[in-house]
């Protein structure tokens, strides 16, 4: 990780945030198709763009390593079932107006990771990360009780998402060449479903449009590409810088489902959100002081 904040590595992290950010409005556009379908469509279309780039970067060597490790394969076993868990979960919830709760969950995902890294890493926590933990565990509690239900599609982004950046850790891998891997786990899967879907008579595609075909097959474009964009940024940024403007995404999410989607923002939200914002807060006064300290 680098000391200095390039030029470059922002400029590749903020072409990753926007597309992140704005993703809503892709999956929005294809609400009326079957969320595992297109969670399918993500998993086969990733694959050619993803070993295009490191045919590209001349990576390849890399991915035959790791598909031949026991270990590192089994690895990517879990890290792929987490990402398919996280990107169902997001469609999901853009699909049916939940717009909201994927921000929710995003939010607070930055906690969860300090969170796990005091818990499984033995990591000890300053006291403005413990309020930060108390106040997002709050917020959750809020919601819970105003619904009668715990916040499932927000709890299931922070707990996929924050499992994969745990056990991505152990995978020994460039982020380009993990992301292909999983991307190849993936894809007999996907094409199992779509072939069981087609024999059933409940496939989508069989009956997609032009306009939806181009936006199924620019499911793998707008997945992998972020991702390898934020991967390359993040070698030329400080881990600050990218902690700080990560939070960028869930704000842009939780402004299109406000003033975009038109989804309420009203009863124990009005409540939840700004105790998440102070959460959000304290967790960037920390990460400053460890800047200030030269820790980040």
């Amino acid at each position: 990780m680098t000391n200095d904040d390039s030029p470059r590595g922002f400029a590749f992290a903020v072409a990753a945030f926007a597309i992140w950010g704005t993703l809503p409005f892709y999956f929005k556009a294809l609400e009326h198709v079957p969320t595992v379908e297109v969670i399918a469509h993500r998993a086969i279309w990733a694959v050619p763009f993803a070993l295009v780039a490191l045919i590209l970067l001349g990576r390849t060597d890399d991915l035959r390593i790791a598909i031949r490790t026991p270990r590192m394969l089994g690895m990517a076993l879990v890290t792929a079932a987490l990402i398919s868990v996280n990107w169902g979960t997001y469609v999901w919830l853009i699909q049916s107006g939940q717009a909201m709760d994927a921000a929710l969950g995003y939010y607070i995902n930055p906690i969860f990771n300090v969170f796990l890294g005091a818990t499984l890493l033995g990591e000890k926590l300053s006291a403005r990360q413990w309020g930060a933990v108390a106040l997002a565990v709050a917020a959750v509690v809020v919601l819970t009780l105003d619904a009668g239900a715990l916040p499932l599609g927000a709890l299931l982004i922070i707990f996929s998402w924050g499992g994969y950046a745990y056990f991505k850790r152990a995978l020994p891998i460039g982020p380009n060449q993990g992301f292909a891997l999983e991307a190849l786990i993936l894809l007999p899967f996907a094409i199992a479903y779509m072939g069981w879907a087609q024999l059933q008579g409940g496939s989508f595609s069989a009956q997609a449009n032009a306009m939806d075909w181009a936006l199924l097959v620019g499911c793998g474009i707008v997945t992998a590409a972020p991702l390898m964009l934020y991967a390359n940024g993040a070698k030329e940024l400080r881990l600050s810088t990218i902690a700080i403007a990560g939070y960028s995404i869930p704000t842009m999410i939780f402004l299109i489902s406000v003033f975009i989607f038109r989804e309420p923002f009203d009863g124990a939200r009005v409540i939840a959100f700004p105790m998440i914002w102070g959460a959000m807060a304290l967790y960037i006064l920390e990460i400053l002081r460890k800047r200030r300290a030269g820790l980040q």
